[in-house]
C-alpha cells in the first residue's frame, strides 16, 4: 500500500513556508526601525558635553598623585601626617 499526499499538501506547505519568510522579514523591518529611530533620538537636556568631558579627563590624568591616603583627601579622616606628636610634658 503505497501512500500518496494529497495533491494540494505541497501547495500548501510553500503557502506557509512562504508566509514564514514574510514574517521574518516584517519582524526584522519592524525592529530596524526601532533602532534607527532611537539612534536618532534628540541628546537629553543637560547632557555631558564631549570637549568639557575631554578637559576634565585632561585635568584629572595630570593631577599630582595624592598622599595615598584617600579618605584624608576627602576628610572623612585624619591623615597619619597630620597626627601631631603627643604632647610632652617638660622634665624638671
Amino acid at each position: 500500500m503505497d501512500v500518496r499526499p494529497e495533491p494540494s499538501q505541497p501547495i500548501q506547505r510553500i503557502k506557509v513556508g512562504v508566509i514564514g519568510l514574510l514574517a521574518v522579514v516584517v519582524l526584522i523591518a519592524i525592529a530596524s526601525a526601532i533602532i534607527s529611530s532611537a539612534t536618532r533620538e534628540a541628546p537629553v537636556a543637560g547632557s555631558a558635553q564631549a570637549n568639557l568631558v575631554a578637559e576634565i579627563a585632561s585635568t584629572n590624568d595630570a593631577a599630582p598623585m595624592g598622599s595615598g591616603e584617600p579618605l584624608a583627601e576627602m576628610g572623612v579622616a585624619p591623615s597619619s601626617a597630620n597626627l601631631a606628636l603627643p604632647a610632652t610634658t617638660p622634665s624638671r
